[in-house]
């Protein structure tokens, strides 16, 4: 496949940069269009899987069927079967008529499971039987009914990780990825930083009828070093804010560094892509909990111990433990607290009380609510930018807006 026909490709589908490992990636989803073959794609939130399926999608014997895209992560797991696989009448409160799902809707055609890593472990049970016999069974039904889909699915997590910690199955991570697609994140594609926020500054200046901003070559060097997290979903989106925002339209770095996050250090929390990490922003928040924790059970000790209330309590009243467990209920936006042990916190826990006081008795759930609340202003509401900004799902960003009353 020649550079002529990448360039078709790149105008069509509005794909901006000759990266190498960009273009290389574009060739290798037209060499594999015309097939059936299933393919997994990986890259970082951000660095824009959604277009690959598409060019997979137009390129093949389909392009005339039904091309239906489904963002797992946005799926509550108690009605992931009905989308994917339909339901009966009946077959649950609720399900007042009988529902076609996309397997049955896209039949000749492609779907694209966005966020395939978010699947609950009975559905990714239910997809492998689509993937190996082109069958599915609707929720409340015992029929079998045949279906021919190209499945093309994505995902930012380490699924290798995912299967060791039970949460994805081996046989369909190998079903899905007959062919791997490795989308390189913005910070490998340091060539194409500048050609995109010049086609985000224009397209902005158009929208808001105001002149484009520009950078000056200092902040140009800024924009290149800078790691992008967020990958071209960030960069597009701190170019919209600098357009809306600035009043002098040509960009210092000075002013460009207020809009990243920490551009002059690398922070690892940052680099995680894989959406079962937990969602503290450090480690000093879950230190915060037990310290809050240890407190409330010392002052219910002392309810029961006279002697306690007759002298003044101090940080060297509160008992060590070399391994303190994980409270009950932590309200953790992610699941996996349970795989990385909480740190030992016996040698910094009285000079944490000393230094603290009363003053920080902040609850998790307040840290939790106020980050939210700032992901979703830095994102100008929009949520699925929010949830890529802070680590997690949609799905889960949803439900701590409702729980939180940030709706």
């Amino acid at each position: 496949m020649g550079k002529v026909d990448i360039h078709t490709v790149k105008q069509r589908f509005g794909i901006i940069g000759n990266s190498p490992l960009l273009e290389r990636e574009i060739e290798k989803a037209l060499l594999i269009a015309p097939t059936d073959l299933t393919v997994l794609i990986i890259g970082e939130s951000g660095v824009g899987k959604e277009v690959f399926p598409q060019i997979i999608h137009q390129n093949s014997s389909r392009k005339h069927g039904p091309y239906i895209a489904v963002n797992c992560g946005a799926i509550p797991d108690g009605t992931m079967d009905s989308e994917l696989f339909g339901h009966e009448k009946g077959s649950f409160t609720g399900a007042l008529t009988e529902r076609k799902g996309y397997f049955e809707v896209a039949d000749k055609g492609t779907i694209f499971l966005d966020e395939a890593g978010e699947l609950p472990i009975a559905t990714q049970a239910r997809l492998l039987r689509v993937l190996e016999y082109g069958e599915f069974i609707k929720v409340g039904s015992s029929k079998v009914q045949k279906t021919d889909v190209r499945i093309v699915a994505a995902t930012n997590m380490d699924l290798i990780k995912a299967i060791r910690n039970g949460k994805f199955r081996e046989d369909l991570y190998y079903r899905l990825n007959t062919v791997p697609a490795l989308i390189p994140p913005l910070r490998d594609r340091k060539e194409d930083i500048f050609l995109l926020f010049k086609k985000f500054s224009n397209d902005f200046a158009e929208k808001y009828r105001m002149p484009p901003i520009i950078l000056t070559e200092e902040a140009r060097q800024v924009l290149s070093n800078y790691r992008w997290p967020g990958n071209i979903r960030e960069l597009k989106n701190i170019t919209e804010r600098m357009s809306i925002i600035e009043e002098e339209r040509e960009i210092s770095a000075e002013v460009l560094k207020t809009y990243l996050v920490n551009p002059d250090i690398e922070l690892p929390a940052l680099l995680q892509s894989d959406s079962d990490k937990p969602f503290f922003n450090s480690e000093r928040e879950i230190l915060y909990k037990i310290l809050f924790d240890m407190r409330n059970d010392i002052n219910e000790l002392k309810k029961f111990v006279p002697e306690w209330n007759n002298t003044k309590s101090s940080a060297s009243d509160i008992p060590h433990f070399s391994y303190p467990s994980r409270p009950a209920s932590t309200n953790l936006s992610e699941k996996a607290i349970e795989e990385e042990p909480v740190p030992y916190v016996d040698e910094y826990a009285e000079e944490e009380l000393k230094t603290t006081g009363e003053s920080t008795a902040v609850s998790l759930e307040d840290i939790e609510k106020e980050e939210i609340k700032k992901a979703l202003e830095r994102n100008g509401g929009k949520r699925r930018s929010a949830a890529s900004d802070l680590k997690i799902s949609e799905r889960t960003l949803y439900r701590k807006i409702k729980e939180y009353g940030l709706e």
